[in-house]
């Protein structure tokens, strides 16, 4: 490998999905620490990230180390703050990681807030950059990188060499909400249910004319059961708040499965039943 001012003593706050698939591509630099809120958490994600490493070419799971105290991570170099799309939830673990890890660079895997708003609140904007991976993230190969203008020196240089040797292509964008992705994305996704309400289609019909005749691997109603409805709803409230557009607007269809817990793939039902 050639040489290389990346990270060396990565941490990953979290133990959902996003959380244990970003420690597990991390199992191919050197070890990695990953952690979670409680025992019961830590132990689930734990026997998670340790098996998505197993499947992953030069991945190694006795290197992912998981721990419930902030302090374990004091002598990490960077630190991805990867939990639920909740701007407070996010603000109050990114507060407590300030202290724990004064010295660290700190990250966020958010798909939806500003983060110079969100570094500003912790007090940590000049050690603080966006890190949005996807799901799965073993598979997926895009890391949108943002850098805000008020990151300090190497910082930069740093994310971007940690980027290509997790074997990812990072590309930097804007700071704003949805970054690019998700700001196209979500909108095609929402007019999907819109045009199911309206028209009386079946969810998988029209999931159907998006992969045959767009090409699509997977169709737009599919998909958000994918992301899961309730992470759709955040995200869209997000983009919605920012841009005013009533094409980011979150449909009713979608705020009632949530309601009714029918969160998509990992609930079991969605638009689809997964049972």
């Amino acid at each position: 490998m050639e040489s290389s001012r990346g990270y060396r003593r990565p941490a990953i706050a979290g133990s959902g999905t996003i959380a244990c698939g970003l420690a597990a591509c991390a199992t191919q630099v050197g070890e990695v620490r990953l952690l979670a809120r409680s025992d019961a958490s830590a132990w689930r994600a734990e026997e998670r990230a340790q098996g998505e490493a197993r499947k992953l070419e030069g991945g190694l799971a006795e290197r992912i180390k998981v721990t419930t105290d902030p302090a374990a991570l004091a002598d990490c170099d960077v630190v991805v703050e990867a939990i639920a799309e909740q701007a407070e939830a996010k603000a109050e673990l990114l507060s407590i990681l300030a202290r724990s890890c004064p010295d660290a660079d700190l990250a966020s895997t958010t798909s939806s807030l500003r983060l110079s708003e969100l570094g500003e609140r912790c007090g940590i904007a000049e050690r603080f950059f966006g890190l949005h991976v996807f799901n799965p993230v073993a598979k997926m190969e895009l890391i949108e990188l943002c850098l805000p203008d008020p990151v300090g020196n190497g910082l930069a240089e740093r994310a971007r060499d940690w980027c290509r040797e997790l074997g990812k292509t990072a590309i930097e964008v804007p700071d704003q909400p949805g970054f690019v992705v998700n700001r196209l994305l979500f909108p095609f996704l929402f007019e999907a249910v819109r045009m199911m309400e309206s028209t009386g289609m079946q969810a998988a019909d029209v999931d159907a004319c998006m992969r045959l005749g767009a090409g699509h691997p997977m169709g737009p109603l599919k998909l958000l059961d994918f992301v899961g409805l309730d992470v759709a709803a955040a995200i869209g409230d997000s983009l919605h708040a920012d841009s005013g557009r009533s094409s980011d607007e979150v449909p009713g269809r979608v705020r009632d499965l949530v309601a009714a817990g029918r969160l998509g793939r990992k609930s079991g039902v969605g638009f689809y039943d997964y049972g």
